[in-house]
């Protein structure tokens, strides 16, 4: 029987204090988190206090050692929402919130089955990657550097991936605890994932999905706000959120709140899509 920890998988998070699972959880939507490059599924921490109070939450991890292709992510992560699906009381909405990463993976798997998903959320969604020359040339560097100076670029990568003064001591422990984790030829390997990556303007008008792109004003890693811009300008029901202030990995910042972003664009109270028991 396969080792679940070598499986793509879904974690359930708990926020702190929580005792089991009630049956009015059963009845909650689903919001589905797909994680950035580190693939851990970890680092929705900070927000899940108040999602979990709204929300059935499920976060996508991957193996340190995934080195599966677009194709074998996008079915493998279907297969997993279907079965989230059929294992609620009844038919429950579905929010797919995609970070950097995630973002490249949650609009894949909106256009292979849009049926699975009732609201997308795409959080510096790296499908910017190629727009940025020097990220690209540094990610193809990744894969010449010598074994033991790897652990050390992940750790000068952090001032470039998070705004680290807004983030708390825990978070930015877990964040580098997150990053080692992820092996050399597997950052290697998702980095060439990003390059790759190719969902033109054709395929963007196609998702019908109320969508909500939020970008960093500050991201020192990639050109989210002009992604966003062009998101939004393409995708039919699109809209988008800037964090002035806030840089790549801004999901750990202290001051941003997924939930009240989603409340105050009536994102997650729509009638249509909250179903009583």
């Amino acid at each position: 029987m396969p080792n679940a920890s070598n499986q793509v998988r879904f974690l359930t998070p708990k926020p702190p204090k929580a005792g089991r699972a009630s049956d009015a959880e059963h009845y909650r939507p689903l919001f589905i988190f797909l994680p950035g490059m580190d693939g851990s599924g970890l680092l929705l921490r900070p927000q899940i206090s108040k999602l979990a109070n709204h929300f059935d939450i499920r976060c996508l991890t991957l193996p340190p050692d995934d080195l599966a292709s677009w194709e074998v992510l996008v079915s493998e992560t279907i297969a997993l929402i279907e079965a989230e699906k059929q294992t609620g009381k009844q038919q429950r909405p579905v929010y797919l919130c995609g970070e950097s990463f995630g973002g490249c993976l949650a609009m894949k798997i909106v256009l292979e089955a849009p049926q699975l998903c009732d609201r997308l959320i795409l959080v510096n969604p790296a499908s910017s990657f190629r727009q940025q020359p020097w990220v690209q040339w540094g990610s193809h560097l990744t894969q010449w550097l010598p074994a033991n100076l790897y652990p050390l670029s992940v750790i000068g990568l952090l001032p470039m991936l998070a705004s680290l003064g807004k983030i708390g001591r825990d978070d930015r422990r877990a964040l580098l605890e997150a990053m080692q984790a992820v092996p050399q030829h597997t950052s290697v390997w998702r980095l060439a994932l990003v390059r790759s990556f190719d969902v033109d303007q054709n395929q963007l008008r196609g998702i019908k999905q109320q969508t909500l792109v939020i970008a960093s004003g500050a991201d020192r890693l990639l050109p989210s706000i002009a992604e966003a811009q062009l998101l939004v300008k393409v995708i039919p029901n699109a809209e988008m959120v800037m964090l002035a202030n806030s840089g790549h990995a801004c999901l750990l910042e202290t001051d941003v709140d997924l939930f009240a972003i989603m409340q105050a664009r009536n994102f997650s109270t729509g009638k249509s899509l909250v179903r009583s028991h």
